[in-house]
């Protein structure tokens, strides 16, 4: 099969990762030649963070390399001992096995751990069949493995802060509502709402009735709001100040700038505490209180 030359990295992953183009190629150097590389040759990523592929996708993609081949190179890691170590194109690798090809087209190149792991998340973060379980996974791998920022996620995988932060919170989800948006039994923006749920019982229940009933996103809203305690004024403690009292600290902290703190007993004594940061700062504060 005639491989012809390409300048890119895979659909989209040069783009959403410009760091890998500086990558050498161990091919040619300077260049992003496509080699072929035997299959038996390649080992798995380590840093895979897709564990679960379609038997039936896998089945469909082996037929269509069959008849077409590999249209799109995967990408490889020349590893010291002559073997290669895949970083991106997972299905495309176990297709090829499964269409009996000996050899696959790829662009080889070197890469360290953290590159090979940064590569292996955002690429799987573009698919479309990733539920919202493994995305924000995927998020939140690559901000504590790569040490990235939510600034520079945000970057790499050209999403918004907050899609970004809306994902991560799913993760704070109980194991029960996790599973249940995981496998599609309720959606994300559910999901969403249940986040905001901390009484665990109420939780349970709303997430329940979604299944059940099927309740629509604005329906579950409505419950999440019923479920929310009504705030009561907190009963006034003792030694609370008297608003004669809580009026002048007010007062002195507005004239001195400063840190004021007054302590009542019931009897009507106390203490009436001014903070300083330096020497200086006292002086000022004796001066106001002088005037």
């Amino acid at each position: 099969m005639a491989i012809k030359k390409s300048g890119g990295l895979g659909r989209g992953l040069g783009s959403i990762l410009p760091d890998i183009a500086d990558l050498e190629p161990v091919a040619k150097k300077g260049s992003s030649a496509v080699s072929m590389v035997e299959v038996g040759l390649i080992d798995p990523n380590p840093f895979q963070p897709r564990k679960e592929f379609s038997d039936s996708e896998l089945e469909e993609l082996a037929q269509s390399i069959k008849q077409q081949g590999v249209i799109t190179p995967v990408t490889l890691r020349h590893m010291p001992d002559g073997r290669y170590q895949l970083v991106a194109g997972e299905r495309r690798l176990r297709a090829s096995k499964r269409a009996g090809l000996k050899e696959i087209p790829a662009y080889v190149r070197t890469a360290t751990d953290i590159q090979m792991m940064e590569m292996a998340l955002v690429e799987n973060i573009q698919r479309s069949d990733l539920n919202a379980i493994e995305v924000a996974q995927a998020y939140r791998q690559l901000i504590e493995e790569c040490r990235l920022t939510h600034d520079q996620l945000s970057e790499r995988v050209g999403k918004d802060r907050s899609t970004i932060s809306n994902y991560l919170r799913l993760l704070g989800l109980p194991a029960e509502s996790q599973e249940a948006l995981a496998t599609g039994r309720i959606s994300m923006a559910h999901a969403r709402v249940l986040a905001g749920v901390e009484d665990m019982e109420r939780h349970m229940e709303i997430l329940k009735a979604i299944e059940e009933r099927h309740l629509s996103v604005h329906q579950t809203e409505e419950m999440a709001k019923q479920a929310k305690p009504t705030p009561k004024a907190a009963p006034k403690r003792r030694g609370d100040l008297p608003s004669m009292h809580s009026a002048a600290q007010s007062r002195l902290k507005d004239r001195l700038q400063s840190t004021v703190e007054i302590k009542r007993t019931q009897r009507g004594k106390g203490t009436l505490t001014i903070s300083f940061n330096s020497d200086s700062d006292f002086e000022r504060i004796i001066k106001l209180i002088e005037n």
